[in-house]
């Protein structure tokens, strides 16, 4: 990686970290200059407009997502083990990777609604997430650890619900149980699912 590259993935990887915690529509070239110490006209000439730091800053999050979640899911034993890593590995990306938890679901609370190329790549993110879990959950089968008619299209639904709802348990409720929650969530859907 040449010492441009290493320094616009660090831009980026500041930039992820303030979309964490303030959202993406909040995150702009001023406030990303005042974080980095870098002037607005440099970070304007890597970057030429809000959309393009925002769409940029996505794509980032998406490869530390891959680094923290994805990678690590896949070294994992297939079946039961493989689901448990993913859950695992989610939470680490959720509780330790960023302070202000995952921007995809921040992302998603301000794009849902929003049409435009932010929305665009939002979509194309979550629906790749949703197919890796139901891959995930396919080879379970295949493993024989989930039962052979286990739908799981509505596993991913299911296990996407419980992140989203640990989301919003411990980031806008503070509830010091949602932990246990998410555990217990969990054990219930693999309870369901297995053979």
């Amino acid at each position: 990686m040449s010492k441009g590259q290493e320094t616009k993935t660090a831009i980026l990887d500041e930039a992820v970290g303030i979309a964490s915690r303030v959202g993406f529509n909040a995150l702009t070239i001023g406030q990303l200059a005042e974080s980095t110490g870098m002037s607005k006209s440099g970070l304007f000439a890597h970057f030429k407009s809000k959309e393009a730091l925002q769409l940029e800053t996505l794509e980032r999050g998406r490869e530390r997502f891959t680094d923290v979640v994805i990678r690590p899911t896949l070294a994992a034993p297939r079946g039961i083990a493989r689901v448990r890593a993913l859950f695992d590995n989610w939470l680490v990306w959720e509780t330790e990777a960023l302070q202000g938890g995952c921007i995809f679901v921040t992302a998603s609370t301000e794009y849902d609604d929003q049409p435009g190329p932010m929305r665009d790549a939002l979509v194309r993110n979550q629906r790749d997430w949703a197919e890796f879990i139901e891959t995930v959950a396919r080879a379970a089968v295949t493993e024989g650890d989930f039962r052979t008619d286990l739908d799981v299209e509505q596993f991913a639904f299911s296990l996407q619900g419980l992140i989203y709802a640990f989301h919003h348990a411990a980031r806008l409720l503070r509830d010091p149980r949602a932990h246990e929650h998410i555990r217990r969530g969990l054990d219930q859907l693999l309870e369901f699912a297995r053979a």
